[in-house]
């Protein structure tokens, strides 16, 4: 587990207990924070109470009294309608973000030069990041692998600085780190999907485009016009810190 400290001592709301969603409640709590979660299904509420995490539904909650709410990415945060825990929160004039944002955010409290590998596409990433892991792996280094490939990010070990960290994300993901930093992000490709979570193609791109923007170096496959486009705006800045790739 990766205790979230940057927490510690305030009261978050958390929605969304699945694996990912029970996994961020258990490491804030880890960390020193109040967590108040919810979920639709009653069965996640269940298993939440059991592990010792508190529960309530967040419709009746005082919503001045958190910090943030954590959002699996799962829920709809923009479209086709913000879910009503986002609207609360706005209302309250609270943060929305989910648990990629803080692992970014204890790395660099915690080990901010710790390996940090990103990878997105919207097709391959998890062959991507499984291939990547396993080479590191092979090589006898300590690897972390986890993220939308199935393994819950905060259930993996803490960052360290000779640990890496190969995650793969979704956009939904992406959308909920706003700080999203890698040492190193990989975009496969962009082409149509989840369109109807982003209302639009080039929303959807804006949001993979994220990932290569907080990134260190980068490695952009340019099989496609979008992802190209993403490579060459990378570039302009001055020294280039991409590599490009064919898929």
């Amino acid at each position: 587990m990766t205790p979230i400290t940057t927490f510690a001592g305030r009261a978050v709301a958390l929605f969304g207990l699945g694996a990912s969603g029970l996994a961020t409640a258990l490491a804030l709590k880890a960390g020193g924070a109040q967590v108040v979660a919810w979920d639709d299904n009653a069965d996640g509420v269940t298993k939440a109470a059991g592990q010792g995490i508190e529960t309530a539904d967040l419709r009746g909650a005082d919503w001045s009294g958190f910090s943030a709410l954590i959002l699996s990415p799962g829920v709809p945060l923009t479209h086709p309608t913000p879910h009503w825990t986002v609207a609360l929160a706005k209302a309250a004039g609270i943060e929305v973000v989910g648990d990629i944002e803080l692992f970014c955010r204890e790395r660099r409290a915690l080990a901010p030069g710790a390996p940090f590998v990103a990878i997105t596409g919207t097709n391959g990433k998890s062959t991507t990041t499984a291939l990547i892991a396993h080479i590191l792996r092979t090589a006898g280094r300590d690897v972390q692998m986890g993220g939308n490939i199935g393994t819950a990010i905060l259930s993996l070990e803490p960052p360290a600085a000779n640990r890496i960290h190969v995650v793969e994300l979704s956009s939904f993901q992406i959308d909920l780190t706003p700080s999203l930093d890698p040492s190193v992000g990989v975009l496969l490709n962009i082409t149509p999907d989840h369109l109807d979570r982003h209302g639009t193609f080039a929303q959807y791109a804006a949001i993979k485009e994220r990932l290569i923007q907080g990134s260190d170096q980068v490695v952009v496959g340019i099989d496609d016009g979008p992802s190209r486009a993403i490579a060459d705006r990378f570039a302009e800045g001055g020294a280039d810190r991409s590599t490009r790739i064919h898929v």
